[in-house]
């Protein structure tokens, strides 16, 4: 080791000390910055001018006695707490994502200890009161953790001075099952935890984001297919109210919410299938057993209308009035369905166009599927039957978010509508403008996503495009930048749409025609 002279230890000493004064240590060549939070003091990591910090407790252990129950705050500890790596993610089954979505997941390790949260930011400022944005996960209300590397919230935070957190949160049976009508008074509470779990998590930001440069009076949520039902579903929650203050639908909804009686017949079932008789049994049920179960049963998991955490259908049959205010930027990928495993893509003739066109729509007749079809060819000339054939699912998967989309725009606030139309080249170009593909552009993480986006220079601009938009949103409730062209509130008569490709622009009801007879064939 090279010998350190008087002068060069007294330097480094009084570096230290001024480093350590601003809420950060040195070690080695590295500088690792340090937070105050209501439960203990946090040590990160500073990463190319971003502070990052991983798997910070925002809630105690969910096994045992805790296990079905609403969080609780964690212990308070002594000394720093390194926050350093991805926290466990809520225990569930194999991740089921296609391989070019797949290759953006980090190992992470199953524990009902996951109640963590990741924050960036690239102030430790308490006055900065800079806009926070919260990503929620995909993966429904089953699966999925906030630690994907298209979630990584670096780069958001370093180009548009916003910070960025995502969540890990309890999922399927472990967070969603019913319990008040089995368990009795000790197990009333025992509802919708998974969902109270990103309260929780919202009202730890409430309490510390000051301390990571945020204003905890603008907060904007957002997330993509089941994190899009988890924005939806707080929309509607009386205890969400006040701690988010802008919201960002991507691909998803969450209209109507599961019965409280469907909701009671899926805890009995697993409770009968494990062969147990009380809930206090259930708490003590192995976790892997229980999650084994859990998947081997194929119960439907979300949120429940139960009257009290969640009064009514978040969207059904309106958009809820508790969150009248909060301005809504919502939108969907035109290719939805070739995210999903069981897609096929052999190609089709006229004959096995129609019988899955009919399948899917559930028409009465072939006069309506052909009529459909015609419209189809019309409004997108030149295309395969495959192409038309995963257009309309595609479609059919849409319906819920338009619907949502027009309640909302019922109500005062603002709402702005997207369609996402660029078509990725991975796998011989195939998967097109897949679910979850917007997801990189919108968090500046393409040069992360190679494997879903490709290679090619035109993912840069679009990129900065609607990163940027989606940075404005929060910041302001409006997303246009000078980048884009005047991007006007969606209403249900001119029902104005950004398309996000590499001409974005505005259109009146794209494919409006399609729209109208696809929710005809529906209704009837």
């Amino acid at each position: 080791m090279r010998p350190v002279n008087r002068r060069e230890f007294i330097l480094r000493a009084t570096v230290a000390g001024a480093v350590a004064g601003m809420g950060t240590t040195l070690f080695g060549q590295g500088i690792a910055p340090i937070a105050d939070t209501a439960d203990g003091k946090i040590r990160g990591r500073l990463i190319d001018k971003v502070n990052a910090f991983q798997g910070i407790p925002y809630g105690a252990p969910t096994s045992g006695a805790n296990r079905f129950m609403p969080a609780v705050k964690p212990k308070r500890w002594s000394g720093v707490l390194d926050t350093v790596e991805w926290g466990a993610e809520a225990p569930q089954g194999p991740h089921l994502e296609i391989p070019e979505v797949a290759a953006t997941i980090p190992k992470t390790g199953v524990s009902e200890d996951c109640l963590r949260l990741n924050v960036w930011t690239t102030t430790l400022n308490k006055n900065a009161k800079r806009p926070v944005m919260v990503w929620l996960h995909g993966g429904g209300f089953t699966s999925g953790n906030g630690s994907y590397s298209i979630y990584n919230g670096a780069n958001m935070a370093r180009r548009y001075d916003v910070v960025m957190l995502s969540v890990n949160h309890r999922l399927n049976s472990f967070g969603f099952l019913y319990l008040p009508e089995i368990g009795g008074a000790k197990f009333a509470n025992a509802a919708n935890v998974g969902i109270l779990d990103v309260v929780t998590a919202l009202q730890w930001v409430r309490e510390n984001i000051s301390s990571f440069g945020g204003d905890p009076d603008n907060v904007t949520i957002f997330g993509q297919s089941g994190g899009a039902g988890k924005v939806s579903t707080l929309l509607a929650m009386p205890s969400a109210k006040g701690l988010f203050h802008k919201a960002i639908i991507q691909s998803g909804a969450n209209l109507a919410g599961i019965p409280k009686a469907d909701a009671t017949k899926n805890a009995q079932t697993l409770m009968s299938k494990l062969n147990v008789k009380t809930v206090e049994q259930l708490q003590q049920v192995p976790m892997q057993t229980l999650i084994d179960t859990t998947l081997a049963e194929n119960l439907t998991w979300g949120p429940v209308v139960d009257g009290k955490s969640l009064p009514g259908g978040p969207f059904d049959p309106a958009a809820p009035e508790i969150s009248s205010n909060i301005p809504v930027l919502i939108g969907t990928t035109e290719y939805e369905i070739t995210f999903f495993p069981t897609t096929k893509y052999d190609a089709l003739n006229d004959a096995e166009l129609r019988t899955s066109i009919r399948q899917t729509t559930r028409a009465a007749n072939d006069g309506d599927v052909d009529s459909l079809i015609a419209l189809y060819k019309k409004g997108r000339p030149n295309l395969t039957n495959l192409d038309y054939n995963l257009i309309l699912a595609s479609d059919n998967f849409r319906t819920r978010v338009i619907t949502q989309t027009e309640r909302k725009a019922a109500q005062k606030a603002p709402v702005y509508a997207y369609y996402f139309t660029w078509q990725s080249p991975v796998r011989e170009g195939k998967l097109k403008s897949f679910h979850t593909l917007e997801i990189p552009f919108v968090t500046a993480n393409v040069d992360d996503a190679k494997s879903m986006t490709g290679t090619g220079q035109d993912r840069y601009a679009l990129q900065d495009r609607m990163s940027a938009a989606w940075a404005a949103f929060a910041k302001t409730g409006n997303p246009n930048h000078k980048g884009l062209p005047n991007w006007p509130t969606f209403d249900t008569k001119t029902r104005p749409t950004m398309i996000f490709d590499n001409n974005c622009r505005v259109v009146n009801d794209p494919y409006g025609a399609e729209r109208v007879a696809l929710s005809s064939l529906r209704r009837t």
